[in-house]
Parts: structure tokens; C-alpha cells; sequence
């Protein structure tokens, strides 16, 4: 376990986390959505939510808000316009690469339907065995808590600092069955994943299996919570100061010179033909090249803005 940092040490030095479930948020949605890169993404500028990203027919929404304390919000149901089947809501706290476990098997989930027509298992109903939905955390090595209120059940990681409560009193669909947590109370401590009774079981499993996963998460030390410093293991994993930026080399700008020219190749795609002929023109045109001391234009397309990334988190 680290314990609190020195003063020289650099903040915004990268540092590995682990355990992952307690490495707090790194302020960025990336990771949470790289798995459905490729959906439909829609940016808004109005409203508590400020992206979001739908299977292609809109019935799987994700969330991000990034100024509320429920960070994320996850839904699915049956059409595009009808109310939710199942919700899922990650708080601030949460990592989102424990929110990347949910999001890579709804893409899963998606795919497949789109494939087998019909097999929507994104919209299943959750299994009538409750373990099922946490078993990668008894396999993982969590154990059952004796004291869980009655009704209840509370599953406990080993270093007593992460954990899953089931509530199975729930009345409505809507209530919150499942309860993922980690880290210690309070406002900017406590990560939660918190999912409504009718989530499919295989869903909640697979984001326990993300919160389970032993490998660590990539973090500013920064980003970690003074109050969860001690109980985490900070491995570095670059330079603790900026290195002063050195003058390209021959060798450097031949290499950003064949990369431009393979960027603008894939932009503009030509038939094998094509090539061929700027190929002679070019063998051509070199003689008359060298007699002239003007360099020929470059030829090439500006190359596209980079999408704007979700907003951080406050």
C-alpha cells in the first residue's frame, strides 16, 4: 500500500492504480465508451447531458453528464420512444473502465441481435438466482456477509473496500436491485453502480467482472483521492519531470514525411491504374524537377478536425 506522496513529487506524473476500483474517475469518458465507438454520437450544448451515444435504432442510450453527480446513465428498452426496461447509473467516483465492462457486452449484445434477428439479449429478463449476476465476485474471491439486513444480500471483496449489496425487497421494475460499490464513504470517495430490478444478469455480471479485473488503471497521482491514498498501490510509469522537447533528426522528419504521405494515400484512394500513371509522370517530370529551383506544391488534403471528447467531470 503507498502512503501520502512527498511535496516534490510530480501530480500530473502517471501512476498505476490497484486496485482499479478504487482509482476514482480520470475525468474523461473514454474508456467507458470506446467499446461503442462506432455507435451514433450526439453532442449536446443544452441540458444536464452533454453526450450521448445510441445503438443505431436508439434502443440502447448512453449518458454522460459530466456536471452531476450521477456521472452516467444507461438504459435500454424495447423501441426508441418507449420507457426504459432496465436503467444503470454510475456515480462520479465510479472508473469508467468498470462502466467499459457494461458498455462492451451492450455492444455484444447488439451485435448479436443484429445478426440473429430477434435475439435481443440486451432486453432479457435478469435470472431468478440472484448469484448469477455476481458470481465473477465469489469467483474472484469475495465472500458473503453475514450481517446484511434481512432481505438482503452483501457481497465483500477481500480487502474490505469494495463490495455488492442485492436488495431483493424490491415492489417495481424500477427499483434498485443491485448495488456495485468501492472505496471508502463519502461525497468524493465512494464509487457506485448502482442497477434497476429487471437488468439482465449477464449485464450486471459483466460489469462486476470489470470491477474484479486485477489489473490496474492508468491515473494522474493527482487524480487520486487524498482520502483513498493509503489503501491503493501507485506504481510509476514515466518520467516524474517534463522532458525538454529535442530538434527533430533526419531520420524524424523522413518518418513524418512517409506518414503524411500514407494519411493523404488513404484519404484519397486510387485504382492500381491511377498509380501507375503517377508513377511515369512522375519519372517524367523529375529531370525538369532539378533544372528549376522552385519546389514543386504539396499535394494533399487538410486533414480533419479532431471530435470533440466528452466534457470532463467536475
Amino acid at each position: 500500500m503507498s502512503h501520502q506522496q512527498p511535496d516534490d513529487q510530480d501530480p500530473y506524473q502517471e501512476v498505476l492504480v490497484s486496485p482499479m476500483y478504487l482509482a476514482g474517475s480520470n475525468g474523461t469518458g473514454e474508456a467507458g465508451f470506446a467499446p461503442v465507438a462506432h455507435w451514433p454520437h450526439h453532442y449536446l450544448d443544452e441540458g444536464p447531458c452533454q453526450l450521448l451515444v445510441t445503438s443505431p435504432d436508439q434502443k440502447i442510450r448512453i449518458g454522460w453528464f459530466g456536471d452531476d453527480f450521477e456521472l452516467w446513465k444507461i438504459a435500454a428498452a424495447e423501441e426508441a420512444v418507449c420507457a426504459p426496461r432496465w436503467t444503470a447509473t454510475f456515480n462520479h467516483v465510479t472508473p469508467a473502465e468498470i462502466v467499459a465492462g457494461l458498455t462492451t457486452a451492450l455492444a455484444h449484445d447488439y451485435a448479436e441481435a443484429d445478426a440473429y434477428e430477434g435475439n435481443e439479449r440486451f432486453l432479457a429478463s435478469p435470472s431468478y438466482r440472484w448469484a448469477d449476476a455476481v458470481q465473477p465476485l465469489t469467483d474472484a474471491g469475495w465472500t458473503r456477509n453475514g450481517g446484511a439486513e434481512l432481505g438482503t444480500a452483501e457481497i465483500i471483496a477481500p480487502d474490505g473496500q469494495a463490495g455488492v449489496l442485492i436488495d431483493n425487497r424490491r415492489s417495481r421494475p424500477d427499483a434498485e436491485a443491485v448495488t456495485l460499490w468501492a472505496g471508502p464513504p463519502g461525497w468524493g470517495t465512494r464509487a457506485e453502480a448502482i442497477f434497476s430490478a429487471r437488468t439482465p444478469s449477464h449485464l450486471i455480471a459483466a460489469t462486476a467482472t470489470a470491477m474484479a479485473d486485477p489489473a490496474p488503471a492508468v491515473r494522474e497521482r493527482h487524480q487520486i483521492h487524498r482520502e483513498v491514498e493509503h489503501l491503493v498501490s501507485l506504481t510509476s510509469i514515466g518520467p516524474t519531470a517534463p522532458q525538454a522537447p529535442r530538434a527533430p533528426t533526419p531520420l524524424d522528419v523522413r518518418r513524418t514525411a512517409v506518414t503524411q504521405a500514407v494519411h493523404r494515400a488513404a484519404r484519397f484512394p486510387r485504382t492500381a491504374a491511377d498509380l501507375r500513371v503517377m508513377a511515369a509522370r512522375s519519372r517524367t517530370a523529375a529531370p525538369a524537377q532539378n533544372q528549376s529551383s522552385t519546389p514543386a506544391p504539396t499535394l494533399g488534403a487538410r486533414p480533419p478536425a479532431a471530435p470533440t471528447p466528452p466534457r470532463h467531470s467536475r
